[in-house]
Order: structure tokens, then sequence, then C-alpha cells
């Protein structure tokens, strides 16, 4: 038998809800909106700040709840002190956007303990308002565009109702109005999202926005394999028309070729900028890298043409050096690029003797085993090869350690951990010892060996593979498909690619993993199958893509070109002006239209026709018309009439008196109002009398002014 007292419960909820106060309500609903807005801040702000927020907030709507005292003056001032010691403390000092974020959230809940007055809650709403804005500094995904959404219609909600002191309004009401509000601002809000002047810093913030691909200019032993379990999306392509197989997907980032023993980091200096060789039919593909610091920027290996795409930004500039392709300017922007890859290319240059002994140089004292193993076999391999003419010396020492990998017990791990004991000699342990270890572990220990045996040999890092969405046909990259892989040299031949991790795992190469969602849940819910929400994913990253190219990547270059395709032909900004002008004419214009279209009309009264005309007729008389707004009534004549003629009246005077009484008991004795409209065969004829009457009235009587002399 299901218990009924959750129901009552609900019930006694409801009554003590209805039982508030209307400042109580409002209060309540005020501190809903900023508990929404502040929500999205818990991850960034330190502990202190949020559990100070969460508890302000609470206290304030138990004391709505309860219609309890505010707190003491000196209370707050207390409390504010202590939290101002805080932010110094966190972040030595209280300017900048991480302490300054911190201070409003901080100021906002404890201006809230102190929320009695209309001017108070305005504060409060004012600081909401700007806590929305705060949000897009970390975030400008459709998400959070949604959820401040929520929270804008939320405080015009709690501002409409602070502007409605009298009665008790309706939240779902006021909220209606809220919606009404908003569809009213919207066709500003288009015209200024896409004409207003887009200058860098103020839209795009690129000294404060983090970038969210995981992809480094350096490399340490652990650093890709955390960085794979980050499903996030690092590069979205669309191929315009042969899309090339799974294992020819590599998207090179940095070129790393200085090792210290323990971080590998690029060298710019010794890479050429002397462009490839390419040949065949090339892959053309549309890549939208999404914000990250890095400069050099993954394209498709092979990438021999690339440019910023039409409408692009026009701050940010591309050039090819050597392998790579490197962006100067917008960084941390989402950059969308129309480049175009061949799969076979060859880099034809020779090495000079600095850049060979660069490429072949190890730091001293690191991996000694590693070392001496790459030596052995080297000399196992001069002594077996009887024509050297038959095999490229760098083909056959790569091939023989690709062999050993792919026969020695290795195998492929997403956690590889940590060293059984404590060492600085990490290629020796994960070559001799452990032999387990993710991408970057083979990349660079097949690089040391190389070197060891005096093969010129660097680590690549980028992606590799991408998977494609069905509902819109993009191929998405994730930076759980971040990847390491080698490059040798090889006289004649140039740099050859080198992928170790194949040689163990080639199904990483053919088919990049797929992060299960219900992974690490305990029980049967870790066994759940997930294609029934991969649709709703690629669902999602769909319309993400597209608030991306839609709103996001809305540059001045997109300005440009809608102003080309409204008619200017070389738009410029001021162009860019003009049109802004002219749109902001249009809903001026359009707003006073709207406004006389929708204005209050007075209702139309019938009786204004007769009355005007009889008040115009009664005015030639020599009498005092009643006080008041014209015209008056009818019973307002009468009684004028009455005291100008109290004593004897002509029969004309009479008869006027007569005919005005009778106009005011047919307007306010009318019978037929209910069944048919007032026309004017009801009251012309009295109307009519009552002119001609007043005519004669007015006029002197026959020989008046022509007096006879005694």
């Amino acid at each position: 038998m299901i218990s009924p007292r959750p129901t009552a419960a609900w019930r006694d909820l409801r009554q003590r809800w209805q039982a508030l106060t209307r400042e109580g309500r409002d209060t309540l609903w005020l501190l809903g909106m900023l508990a929404l807005v502040l929500a999205p801040h818990a991850t960034r702000l330190p502990w202190w700040a949020n559990a100070g927020a969460a508890m302000a907030l609470l206290w304030r709507a138990h004391l709505a709840w309860t219609d309890g005292k505010l707190p003491r003056r000196w209370l707050l001032a207390l409390l504010l002190a202590a939290l101002l010691a805080m932010t110094w403390l966190t972040y030595r000092t209280l300017i900048g956007r991480e302490a300054g974020i911190t201070l409003v959230v901080v100021l906002t809940t404890l201006k809230s303990l102190e929320l009695k007055a209309r001017r108070d809650s305005l504060v409060c709403l004012y600081l909401g308002f700007f806590l929305i804005l705060t949000q897009f500094f970390y975030s400008q995904g459709i998400g959070t565009a949604l959820l401040m959404l929520v929270a804008v219609w939320g405080l015009l909600t709690g501002l409409i109702l602070g502007q409605r002191p009298l009665g008790r309004p309706a939240v779902a009401e006021v909220g209606r109005d809220a919606v009404r509000a908003m569809l009213w601002g919207l066709p500003l809000m288009v015209v200024l999202f896409a004409l207003f002047p887009r200058f860098g810093p103020l839209w795009a913030l690129p000294t404060d926005a983090k970038g969210r691909t995981g992809l480094s200019d350096t490399l340490t032993l652990g650093q890709v394999a955390e960085l794979a379990q980050d499903d996030s999306i690092a590069l979205r392509l669309r191929f315009l028309k042969a899309v090339p197989p799974p294992q020819q997907m590599y998207f090179r980032g940095p070129t790393l070729g200085n090792f210290d023993g323990k971080v590998w980091t690029p060298d710019a200096e010794f890479l050429s900028n002397q462009k490839p060789t390419v040949s065949g039919r090339p892959v053309d593909y549309e890549i939208t890298i999404e914000p990250t610091p890095l400069p050099v920027l993954p394209l498709l290996e092979g990438t021999a043409e690339a440019r910023i795409a039409a409408g692009g930004d026009n701050n940010a500039q591309i050039r090819q050096f050597g392998l790579e392709w490197q962006r100067r300017g917008a960084h941390n922007q989402r950059l969308m690029v129309e480049a175009s890859a061949w799969p076979r290319w060859q880099w034809s240059e020779d090495l000079s003797p600095r850049l060979l002994k660069h490429w072949t140089s190890l730091p001293e004292g690191f991996n000694p085993r590693t070392l001496a193993w790459a030596t052995q076999l080297r000399d196992q391999i001069q002594h077996q090869q009887a024509s050297p003419e038959k095999a490229p010396p760098a083909l056959l020492l790569a091939n023989a350690v690709l062999v050993h990998i792919r026969t020695a017990g290795y195998s492929y791990t997403l956690s590889p951990g940590l060293p059984a004991r404590p060492t600085t000699d990490l290629i020796d342990d994960f070559w001799m010892d452990s032999r387990e270890g993710f991408c970057e572990h083979f990349a660079t220990a097949f690089v040391v060996v190389m070197r060891a045996m005096g093969v010129p040999a660097r680590v690549v890092t980028g992606y590799q593979g991408a998977e494609l969405n069905p509902v819109d046909g993009q191929y998405i990259v994730r930076n759980s498909s971040a990847h390491a892989w080698a490059e040798f040299w090889q006289p004649g031949q140039g740099w050859l690619r080198a992928d170790p991790t194949a040689a163990v795992a080639p199904e990483r190469v053919q088919r990049p993993p797929r992060l299960h969602p219900f992974a690490g849940l305990p029980g049967p819910l870790g066994q759940l199958d997930p294609s029934s929400l991969r649709h709703l994913r690629d669902l999602w990253e769909a319309v993400d893509n597209r608030w991306n190219v839609w709103v996001l990547q809305y540059s001045r270059g997109q300005q440009m070109s809608l102003l080309k395709s409204l008619g200017w032909e070389q738009p410029d900004m001021q162009s860019l002006g003009q049109a802004l002008g002219w749109g902001l004419g249009a809903l001026g214009i359009g707003a006073a239209i709207f406004a006389w279209w929708t204005r209050e009309r007075s209702p139309r009264q019938p009786w204004r026709v007769p009355l005007m005309r009889v008040h115009k007729a009664l005015q030639h008389l020599p009498v005092t018309p009643p006080p008041g707004p014209e015209p008056a009534a009818a019973s307002a004549w009468r009684a004028t009439l009455q005291r100008a003629w109290p004593d004897k009246r002509t029969d004309r005077q009479e008869a006027l008196v007569q005919l005005v009484d009778q106009l005011d008991a047919l307007r306010y004795g009318w019978t037929g109002a209910d069944t048919a409209p007032l026309k004017p065969m009801h009251w012309l004829p009295l109307v009519r009398q009552i002119e001609a009457l007043s005519r004669e009235s007015a006029e002197p009587p026959l020989g008046h002014g022509a007096h006879s002399r005694p």
C-alpha cells in the first residue's frame, strides 16, 4: 500500500508557498535565478567562494521562507572583509578576470542578505545580468547560450515583478510578459549582431579565452595518454570530393627534435622552409580548428596549399614552414581553413652536416640499455646485409625496429602507469622492462633507437583518424585521437613517416578508439549499449557546429560578404556603418508604426456627434456655455438654460428647454441599445429642431436696431 505522506507533504508545501508574502515570493524567485546564473561558475571559483555563495543564498532563502529578520550590518561588514581577504590570499590581487569575477559573485550573494527594498533588488538584478556576461569569458557554446537565455528570462521576470508593486501578480503572467519583451528586442539584437563592427579583442578576448584542444608543443611520457581520455572535439572536416582512408588521416602538429632525456621540444631553427614535392590527385577539404594557443595548425599531412576560408577572420594569417603550417594572429580563436593535401609527397632536400648532427643527437647519461641494444641491432644488420644496394640502410634499420616491436611482446595501453621504480631512464623502462605504453612511448623510443643507430629521426605529434557524423556529413577529430609518430631520414627520399603504434596496435590507426560513455559505471550500468545515445550526440554536435559557423565564427569578413549581397560593390568599415545606420533607422520606423498600430484606442462614442452639433448650435445663444470639456451633456445645457431663463420664457426658449430635455431622456432612456445600434434617424429630428430654434433665438427681432424717434 502506498503511503499518502508524500502527497500530503506536497500539498502542505504548496499551501506554504501560497501563504508566502509577496515580498517573500519575489525574493525566492530572485534567489533562484541568481543561483542559476552562478551555477556554471562553481567549477571555476575557489572552494571558499562556492561555500560562501551557497551559504548566503540558502540563508537569505530561509529568511524569506520564514519571514525572518535580516542580519545586522556589522555582521555583513565582517563577512565582506573576510571575503576580500580570502580573494587577496587566493589571487594576490583584487583586479583581473579571475579575481574580479570572484568578487562580483561574493558581493552579489552578500547583497542578497540585505535585500529589503526595491533598490536592493534592482542592484541584485543588475549584478545578475553582469554575471551572465561573464559566463561567455569561459564558454561561448550553444549550451551556455541556452542556459543564459533562460537566466535572462528569469531576471527579466524579476525586474517586471519589481515594477508592479501593487497586488500579487502571478509569476506565470509576468513570465509571459518577459517573453514578449525579449521577442520585441530580438530584431534589434539581430541587426546589431549582423552589422555592428567587429574588433578582434572586443569579441574574441584572445588573452583570456582558453584553448579547447590539449595538444601541446612539448611532449613528456604520459601527456598524450592523458589527452586521449578527453572526448571533446579538436577538429571538424568536410571533404569536398574523395575521402582518404582512415590510415592516411594524419593531422600533423608540432615537430619535436630536441630531447633532454625527459622532455621533447620543437626546434624551429632546424626546420627548413622548403616546400615538399607532391604528386597525384589532391584531397580538397575544409577544416575548422577549435580554439587553441598552439601556433601550429594540425592540417592533414601532405597539405601543400591552404588559405583562410572565405569570410574568415581577417586578423589571422597562415604560412607553410616546411611540412608544418603555422598561424600568425588570432590565437585562441576558432579558425576555418580551406586546404588541399596530396597523399604522395616527398622531401628531396639533402641534410647538411649540421642538420645531420642535430637530428641524431641524444643527451648523455640517459637510457644506456636502449642505446646498447640499438648498437647491437645495427651491427647485426650490417653483418647480415650482403648487398647494401638492395635495401636502403635507413629503411632496413626502421623495418627491423618495427619487426621487433611487433614480435617482442609489446602491448598498447591507454594507461601505461609509472615505472616500477623511480628512474630517469624512461625509455629504458619502456623498451627493456614494461614493454607496454601509449603511442608516445612507441614514437619516442623508436626515435631514440634510430638516432642511436646513426639515422636522423624526430617525433611528430598531432591527431590520427576521424569519425563521420552522419547527421551533417562532417568528419570529427576528437582530442582522444591525439597521436604521436616518428619520422626518419632516408637519403634520396627525404623524411619518411613511421608509426610504431601501427606495428603493435594496427586497429588504433585503422579506426581510432571511441570512448564508451558508460565506462567506469558500476554493475550492469557499465555494460549499457551506447548506440542509443550516439545518434543524440551526433545530432547535438551537428547543431553545435552550425552554431559555431553561423554565430561564433561570424567575423568582419562575413560582414563584408553580407554587404556585397546587399548591393555594396566594395564594402568597407564606412559601408558597414552606413548599413548599421540604415538598419537601426528601419527598426525605428518599424517600431513607430507598430506602436501606432497597437496603440490603445478610445472607444467610439455614438452620442458625441449629436451632442457636438447641439453644443455648437446652443453656443450662439446669449448665454454662458456650461463649464468643462466639449461637447457638454444635454443635461448640463438644460440646467444652464434654466438658470439663464429662470422666470418667464418665450415660446422658443421653452421649446429649446423641452427639446434639450427630450434629447437627454433619449440618451439615457434608449431601449434599443442592447439590440440595435444607435442610428442618426433616432436623434436627428431633435437635433435639427434644436439647431433651428437656436438660430431663430439668436437672430435679432425684426426692426431691432432701427429705433424711431419720438
